[in-house]
């Protein structure tokens, strides 16, 4: 450090130098997120020439060498001069910051590349990039070192280079049909950039080319893995729209159809347009923005949002999730106020949560030259784009609640009934929240009577084990350590949540019980760190009835509390089905042995008789948790050194979901084909008679 400070200490950075002095400006990080992103610029150019008509499928290779490559069959990059530098369109993409067509130039109407820098910015912080061309009945290539246009002498990425001196120029490698055009890019990410442990994620670049896919109707991707053992190749194609992927998108049943809101606005902004002298000359011109949202609300209370900018990913929003809230938010309004008195809404306010709790929403918008805070594109910033999108919105959604149809009527009614129900549940779990906090020592618990609870307030150790009937109540009171094991009694069969409103979920007697005792709220209050016990374990008897209780619960811990399930905290106790005494003769006392299911009872009764041993008949069949006595019950079933726990995931806990909404949802249709489908399936073994 110096206190000396002149001209001659300012570093000026021209060109692809400052890209790799400052690589975080443009990619955002150096890490696997920024590798996505330089592989992501390139991809979009050949996405917006799809989106401009120009050809129907990408191809995106991972080599087992590191590099990956990005074909298209679009119109290929210019091999032409460029007037003014003299060079050719190729290295003019390749080189120069902020060059391209997408300057208002008229090649494209709408594109997600805007700023100019996308492939030269992956050029400059690549160790090796290749490019192939095909146009005019030729194949040209081109390839650089970190930026620097030249030739390599062999494939590999380290291979000798020799950089142009004097000019540089395209090389023509080969020729091809007439009429055919395409652009092939292929490069190693630079080492010296990115951070050893960045990588390509596939699973990411499947979810984004899916996304594409959807987003631009009839433009097949295909991903090619070649790193592993097996190489997989995964094909994304949707003729569908941005309806199609609200309905992939979607976690929940539906309670509306999906709405499509479609429009346009115009407006004006005043941007340097490059003039045929070279100058730049502010002037006024007129854009035109289409709007096209695809909107669904469920009866979950997840809202799953997402908006596109000429489909570019905006995943932190902008002007445009704006507006679409803002023209939300007015008619939704204002149709609950009207109908006000029918819904019974008093004096209670709407908040912007209980609109949103269950919606799906794609937005998308396309317009020229948007403007996007940075180069990673995240946050849309043209101003004019709010206004019309809620003005869209708006006359979208008014005109689907003044539809005089039988099925829109129908929706709207249901879809506000949900919003209120949202308002009364926040309402009520914040006064539930607020009387809690009242509470001092010195006030009786608000936990139900027939909770038998533990000792312990270690919330890992203790286990809340939820029991079917007062019968097994009993038998397990005495079963169990009441150290850290806690009891709640239900009975018989829970509500069915899957098909109830959360207003029925909440007055139900077992449901509301389970909750309270839980302690941690339920669907967006669910607060995962206040709840009472490490362990819920769902204990029910090993029969039909005893499944069906398990599915019912699960599929209201699905639905309410789900971070439970994610993390790994909710159980299915294992109780055996069968109780074998083998006999031993003579003063050697007689062996207890417990099976778990009828091939298991069948393999050890083969087992004993081959060794000629004898047991008690008749074989006990416990048909529920009462039949066993304490001392069993807890060598079984309780005793942590015994016992036998089914870990439920939340593939388990969606499937029960799914089953529920088949077997008892409010579509008869799907029920008929699957008892239909699957009646062959269903023998006389398979009856728990």
């Amino acid at each position: 450090m110096t206190a000396e400070y002149s001209a001659h200490h300012l570093q000026v950075l021209e060109g692809l130098e400052a890209v790799r002095k400052r690589p975080g400006m443009y990619i955002g990080s150096t890490d696997s997120r920024g590798l996505m992103h330089c592989l992501w610029e390139i991809i979009d150019n050949s996405v917006d020439e799809a989106l401009g008509g120009h050809g129907d499928r990408i191809d995106v290779v991972l080599h087992r060498d590191g590099s990956v490559e990005v074909r298209d069959r679009a119109r290929g990059i210019p091999v032409d001069a460029e007037p003014r530098t003299g060079l050719s369109g190729v290295e003019v993409v390749f080189t120069k910051l902020h060059a391209g067509g997408k300057f208002g130039g008229g090649s494209y109407a709408s594109s997600g590349g805007l700023h100019g820098v996308g492939a030269s910015v992956v050029n400059a912080l690549s160790e090796r990039l290749d490019v192939e061309v095909d146009r005019g009945g030729k194949t040209w290539a081109l390839s650089f070192h970190r930026g620097e246009p030249g030739e390599f002498a062999g494939q590999a990425p380290d291979s000798a280079f020799t950089p142009y001196e004097q000019s540089s120029r395209l090389r023509q490698i080969g020729k091809v049909p007439k009429g055919v055009t395409g652009t092939r890019i292929r490069y190693w990410a630079d080492t010296q950039i990115f951070t050893k442990d960045a990588s390509f994620a596939v699973s990411e670049l499947e979810q984004r080319a899916r996304q594409t896919a959807f987003l631009v109707p009839g433009l097949e991707i295909v991903i090619s893995d070649e790193r592993g053992d097996e190489p997989r190749e995964t094909s994304f194609r949707y003729d569908g729209g941005i309806s199609e992927f609200a309905e992939f998108l979607a976690p929940d049943a539906p309670v509306t159809d999906t709405w499509r809101l479609q429009g346009e606005g115009t407006f004006t902004e005043t941007v340097p347009v490059l003039q045929p002298t070279g100058a730049m000359v502010p002037t006024e011109v007129e854009r035109t923005c289409e709007v096209d949202v695809a909107v669904r609300w469920g009866t979950g209370y997840e809202t799953v949002t997402r908006s596109f900018v000429n489909i570019i990913a905006t995943p932190k929003g902008g002007t445009h999730q704006q507006g679409f809230e803002q023209g939300l938010l007015k008619v939704v309004r204002a149709q609950i106020e009207a109908n006000a008195r029918r819904l019974k809404v008093g004096n209670d306010k709407l908040d912007k949560d209980d609109i949103l709790a269950g919606l799906t929403v794609v937005l998308t918008v396309r317009l020229p030259e948007p403007q996007f805070e940075g180069q990673t594109k995240e946050v849309l910033g043209t101003p004019a784009v709010r206004q019309i999108v809620s003005s869209v919105v708006s006359k979208g959604l008014q005109a689907r609640f003044a539809s005089t149809k039988r099925d829109d009527k129908s929706q709207t009614s249901q879809l506000m009934e949900k919003i209120v129900s949202e308002m009364k549940a926040r309402i009520s779990a914040r006064t539930h929240k607020e009387t809690q906090r009242r509470k001092n020592a010195l006030e009786s618990s608000s936990l139900p009577a027939k909770l038998v609870d533990c000792r312990s307030n270690d919330v890992t150790d203790s286990e809340l084990f939820i029991v079917e009937g007062d019968s097994a109540l009993g038998t397990a009171k005495l079963a169990r350590n009441s150290e850290y094991q806690a009891l709640l009694p239900i009975r018989g069969k829970i509500l069915n949540v899957q098909k109830a409103s959360i207003s029925d979920m909440l007055s139900n007697a077992e449901c509301a019980s389970i909750i309270q005792v839980i302690g941690a709220g339920s669907g967006r209050s669910f607060d995962l760190s206040t709840a009472r016990y490490g362990k819920i374990i769902l204990m029910s008897d090993a029969d039909v009835d005893g499944a069906h209780i398990r599915t019912l619960l699960l599929t209201l811990f699905f639905r309410y509390m789900r971070p439970l399930i994610e993390d790994g905290r909710v159980f299915a106790a294992v109780p055996p089905l069968h109780r074998v005494v083998v006999q031993h003769p003579g003063s050697k006392p007689n062996e207890t042995i417990y099976t778990y299911s009828e091939k298991e009872l069948h393999t050890l009764l083969a087992k004993l008789r081959k060794s000629g041993k004898k047991w008690q008949e008749p074989i006990q069949r416990y048909k529920g948790l009462g039949e066993m006595d304490a001392e069993q019950l807890a060598s079984t079933t309780m005793d942590r050194s015994g016992r036998m726990l089914r870990r439920v995931r939340m593939t388990d806990a969606e499937s029960a979901a799914t089953v529920f909404e088949l077997l008892m949802g409010n579509e008869v249709a799907p029920r008929r084909e699957f008892i239909v489908d699957s009646s062959d399936r269903l023998g006389r073994e398979r009856i728990d008679a």
